[in-house]
């Protein structure tokens, strides 16, 4: 199914008793595979508000990422919380869709400095399992009072309801980007280095560390933006602090840099490769450790150590992520693999009856992507 307009997807939404597989360009693939018919957003396309002067932009869900960063592009302007582009990580194809990006509250290397996709969510309408078109927020920069189900709906994947329009805010670009880095550190020395770079005054909007860099050695890498001047002050005297750790080199080149973070972004050093593939958020100063314990694990570390993609050996290392993140804190979610330890992170059980208490209030039928965040005993193919 393929609605183009909204009031045609209420009207499928309120007319069907059947479980719906929902899906923007279907370029992540992340949770529990649905049994129900098969829902596009794509036909809601279309950019229906640009104001560039006031920092906004309104389109429909089903947009693709590519045309609303082509008309950012053409004002100078950009998606600040830098959206990871899935496909060469799952295989898939397709074309992202803005809808989607907030469904999965998709975020970047940038979320350390500006904040997640949730925090540029300005407004939403979408369609909940009675078929029932709902508005929130608005298409300004403002708080919002009441339930604020902006929020809530970033990160739900479908499962409360299907957006079909979303304000969001938008940033200017920056006029320069430099990028230091340093190879050779074991991953403590370079988490340290990591923690101690976003520490200081000068404004890091990237720190990320690869165990195995693009000519094999472990790669430690921190990220400026600005102006041209502002980048070279900053990056000079952020490679004093950082003298106790290592020789940083500093890189301004655009390909290069751009280069760079769209690897660390996508995490490119996994694409093609074999085994399961997990996303670990944790507490920086314990990821090195947590990696450590887990043991046999590829890491690469991005937001300051703070967020943790592993590749592991296929189907094997699921009760061990678990069991560590148990230990540790944190939330692992299985992103592409095999059965073993579930999906998502499983809930503390007030968190969980909670979860139950919403699903149940937008999607009293259960058609939502059912099940598809369930935290156990299934898992992405």
């Amino acid at each position: 199914m393929r609605p183009e307009t909204e009031a045609e997807l209420a009207g499928i939404v309120r007319d069907t008793s059947e479980p719906l597989r929902i899906r923007g360009g279907g370029t992540r693939p992340i949770g529990v595979r649905v049994n129900g018919a098969p829902l596009t957003t794509a036909g809601l396309s279309g950019i229906d508000l640009y104001e560039p002067g006031a920092l906004t932009l309104v389109a429909k869900a089903g947009t693709p990422l590519a045309e609303i960063e082509a008309a950012l592009a053409a004002e100078g302007q950009r998606l600040a919380f830098e959206p990871m582009d899935h496909r060469g990580l799952l295989g898939t194809e397709g074309e992202p869709t803005i809808g989607g990006v907030f469904a999965a509250n998709v975020s970047g290397p940038r979320r350390i400095q500006c904040g997640a996709a949730r925090d540029f969510l300005l407004g939403v309408r979408f369609v909940d399992g009675r078929g029932e078109v709902i508005r929130n927020g608005g298409r300004v920069m403002k708080n919002v009072t009441g339930y604020d189900l902006v929020k809530l709906m970033a990160g739900s994947y479908g499962t409360l309801g299907i957006l079909t329009e979303v304000a969001l805010k938008v940033l200017p670009k920056t006029q320069v980007t430099g990028s230091l880095s340093c190879e050779g550190l074991d991953d403590e020395t370079a988490i340290a280095a990591l923690c101690r770079a976003l520490g200081s005054p000068y404004e890091v909007t990237g720190a990320a560390h690869m165990q195995a860099g693009p000519e094999g050695a472990p790669r430690t890498m921190i990220r400026i933006e600005g102006t041209e001047a502002s980048v070279a002050y900053r990056a000079g005297e952020l490679r004093k602090v950082l003298a106790a750790f290592g020789e940083f080199t500093i890189d301004t080149d655009p390909d290069s840099t751009k280069a760079t973070w769209r690897a660390i972004r996508d995490v490119q050093p996994f694409h093609g490769t074999d085994g399961d593939i997990w996303r670990l958020s944790v507490k920086p100063t314990d990821a090195p450790g947590l990696v450590a314990r887990i043991g046999g694990a590829e890491a690469l570390y991005d937001w300051g150590g703070g967020l943790i993609w592993l590749r592991v050996p296929k189907g094997t290392a699921g009760p061990n992520i678990r069991t560590a993140i148990a230990e540790t804190g944190g939330h692992a979610t299985l992103i592409r693999g095999t059965r073993g330890g579930g999906v998502f992170q499983p809930l503390a059980p007030p968190v969980a009856a909670l979860q139950e208490c919403l699903r149940k209030r937008f999607d009293p039928k259960g058609l939502l992507n059912p099940g598809l965040m369930a935290q156990a005993n299934e898992a992405a193919e």
